[in-house]
């Protein structure tokens, strides 16, 4: 029971960040029908990012708590995701937006290696620690043990998701968002400023994808220039299996997809003599995407973007 618990909650951690990334995902392909799989390598700018954030915080103040310095880091690695994500869609996106969908996944996947080539440029090929800037000191939960990181990641995602689901529910945006989504052209003649709206859903993505790189390099303790393909790739997997365009679907999705991968590195693994171990957790996933799409193709809650044709 304990080893459950303990799996669950590894699984709950990591289904988190990825149920965050894939939300920028279902969101840009509610609004535009475009896959942007330069998403994983925006939040690996975000993570680099606030890595020299906090070593150069650390070093100009020194006595400063640890939290204070993953905040400061936290908004600066934003702003600086938000813009180039910004820039990302009107420089690369937005001149394809009419054209046939292969050109702006072609795009996508150019652009993906561009960032990646920047960031070895800038911040060079080596794998850097990530500072620890929480108690490491674990706390136990009948049996199980978790980390004050850990709970920091499960506290900033349940206050992001609420954040999240306040702006597309309560307030102006999420209405023109949501409009944008049915018919932008209908939107536009209701006043609904398409190209705005689009703007704001990528500023949007970049923010979630970089506290979710954040927490990501924060977990596993290290950064990287292609540290952003496979938790992309996962989240990805994660809102098609939740319903791509949805947004309830992709939190279910990646919270499944985390406790999929992690109950199955810790009970598959064992009983499979170590065959199919931690080394092989993405096998589990992606087993149960195909199973999912085998059997409802539309994902677990189905598709919510209508028919623009």
């Amino acid at each position: 029971m304990e080893i459950l618990l303990q799996q669950i909650i590894n699984g709950l951690v990591l289904g988190s960040m990825y149920a965050l990334i894939a939300l920028g995902y279902t969101m840009v392909y509610g609004i535009i029908n475009l896959i942007n799989f330069a998403h994983g390598d925006v939040l690996m700018i975000g993570a680099l990012t606030s890595w020299t954030c906090i070593v150069t915080m650390k070093e100009a103040m020194p006595g400063a708590p640890g939290w204070i310095i993953l905040i400061l880091a936290m908004i600066i690695a934003a702003t600086v995701a938000a813009v180039l994500n910004y820039s990302i869609e009107k420089l690369a996106y937005k001149p394809l937006r009419n054209s046939p969908r292969l050109a702006p996944l072609i795009t996508a996947l150019g652009m993906s290696i561009l960032l990646q080539t920047l960031a070895m440029i800038i911040w060079k090929a080596n794998y850097k620690p990530y500072p620890t800037l929480l108690p490491p000191v674990p706390f136990e939960v009948a049996g199980a043990v978790i980390t004050a990181t850990q709970i920091m990641i499960l506290g900033v995602t349940a206050v992001s998701l609420a954040v999240l689901s306040w702006l597309v529910n309560r307030t102006s945006l999420g209405r023109a968002m949501r409009a944008t989504a049915e018919n932008p052209r209908v939107a536009a003649l209701m006043g609904v400023k398409p190209d705005m709206v689009i703007s704001a859903t990528f500023i949007i993505g970049a923010v979630l994808a970089t506290i979710a790189g954040i927490m990501y390099a924060s977990n596993y303790g290290t950064v990287q220039h292609t540290m952003g393909f496979l938790p992309g790739l996962k989240a990805f997997t994660a809102a098609v299996l939740g319903g791509i365009g949805n947004l309830a679907g992709a939190v279910v999705g990646g919270i499944l997809l985390g406790l999929v991968e992690a109950i199955g590195a810790g009970y598959i693994g064992p009983l499979t003599g170590g065959l199919l171990g931690s080394h092989y957790t993405d096998i589990f996933a992606f087993i149960v995407l195909i199973i999912v799409l085998t059997l409802r193709p539309s994902g677990l809650l189905g598709e919510r973007v209508a028919d623009r044709a």
